[in-house]
């Protein structure tokens, strides 16, 4: 049993070996809302800008403030370093002129990526949206020819009423026009495994690319995963128990789950993975280095 197992490991390994060079990376970001989370943001921008990520992504919540921020960033990245930066719009809180106007002014400043998403509704909120991801998408694409990114569900969305439903609302997104799809993070690996199968299976055949959170910090991402449906499994709560007051141990285990999957990741065919650094770029990093990723060196 022990030499099977050394032998997969082995198969895995050697697969990141053939691959390398061939993976694409993205990242994800938030705006800063103090002057030294944006010193942090920046820093982990420029540590991890040299590995020419496909692109880079930033989130913003749904008030026009929050929105204003996300274009700053969005048009400062672009100009500071090059990089296709892609900024999330969504639908909450918003009429189809005012997100017209929103993408012919992206569009203008030379942004030509969207990652379009509906939005997380206000608390307590019991309202029917006027208007969905779907909506969004077809709504991009009559302004401009935009590279449109939309979010997926392996563990199924919360407020979906069940799998199908979901995988179906999937599909009318790329059917409106979706370049691709990045899904939520998760921890099953076979999950997003079957989920993809079930994906091709009724004709979305946009790439699905895995979400990967490299996780520091469990006490957050327990609140995080209540909120999006995500299983933590039992073996992680373990392999965290202890180490609330050991940042430098919670990094190590982090960066070790978080490679160990995309090493499987790859080796079923996974050629683009999409970090969600929450602005910190070490682990992502040494990830990208694992899999081949690294900074071009001039010879």
């Amino acid at each position: 049993m022990a030499f099977a197992n050394a032998q997969y490991l082995d198969a895995i390994n050697r697969n990141l070996q053939d691959v390398e060079g061939k993976v694409n990376v993205s990242f994800e970001f938030f705006p800063p809302k103090t002057a030294q989370m944006e010193q942090t943001l920046w820093q982990s921008i420029e540590r991890l800008a040299p590995l020419a990520p496909s692109f880079v992504s930033v989130t913003y919540g749904a008030n026009s403030g929050e929105r204003d921020r996300t274009h700053d960033i969005i048009k400062s990245i672009k100009q500071r370093t090059g990089l296709i930066a892609a900024p999330h719009l969504t639908c909450v809180d918003a009429a189809k002129k005012d997100l017209i106007a929103i993408a012919k002014d992206y569009w203008q400043s030379g942004i030509r990526h969207i990652v379009a998403l509906r939005g997380d509704l206000p608390p307590g909120s019991q309202e029917k949206p006027d208007l969905y991801a779907a909506d969004l998408v077809e709504i991009l694409r009559s302004v401009a020819d935009f590279d449109i990114s939309v979010a997926a569900y392996p563990e199924v969305h919360p407020e979906a009423p069940n799998a199908q439903f979901d995988l179906l609302n999937l599909k009318r997104k790329v059917d409106a026009g979706a370049s691709r799809a990045i899904t939520q993070f998760f921890f099953d690996i076979e999950k997003f495994l079957r989920y993809r199968d079930r994906c091709a299976a009724i004709g979305i055949d946009v790439d699905i690319i895995p979400g990967i959170l490299p996780v520091t910090n469990f006490q957050q991402l327990q609140k995080f995963a209540g909120l999006t449906n995500v299983a933590v499994p039992q073996w992680m709560h373990k392999a965290y128990a202890g180490l609330e007051n050991d940042a430098t141990t919670r990094n190590l285990v982090g960066a070790n789950i978080a490679m160990e999957m995309v090493k499987v990741l790859s080796r079923e065919g996974v050629d683009h993975f999409h970090f969600y650094t929450l602005n910190r770029s070490e682990l992502s990093y040494a990830i990208c280095h694992l899999l081949g990723v690294r900074p071009q060196v001039s010879t």
